[in-house]
């Protein structure tokens, strides 16, 4: 199963604001998810982000890809960046057993 991070549309219409869901890439957009990651409020000014970055860095550990617009709203929370810190030291260590085969 391929899991993505996205965008949820809720709210009253021409009033939009959005959950960051994990989700099955097969299901619709306003369908089935696995589990909520957070919110997006783009109408207010400044626009309002609550995202719990333990559950997003699980997630992303475990292979999900983000949309383009979640990856955004990751780095503006900081989840993307605690991700990207601990992802290096993996990345190497897969460089080094290539260069020696």
């Amino acid at each position: 199963m391929a899991v993505k991070l996205r965008l949820m549309r809720m709210g009253k219409k021409k009033q939009p604001t959005y959950r960051v869901v994990a989700a099955d890439s097969r299901s619709p957009r306003n369908g089935r998810f696995i589990e909520i990651v957070g919110t997006y409020q783009p109408r207010s000014e400044p626009s309002v982000v609550n995202i719990d970055n333990e559950k997003a860095i699980a997630w992303l550990q475990k292979g999900a890809q983000p949309t383009e617009t979640v990856k955004k709203i990751l780095e503006i929370s900081g989840a993307w960046g605690e991700f990207d810190a601990q992802r290096p030291a993996k990345v190497e260590k897969a460089k080094r057993v290539r260069k020696s085969a």
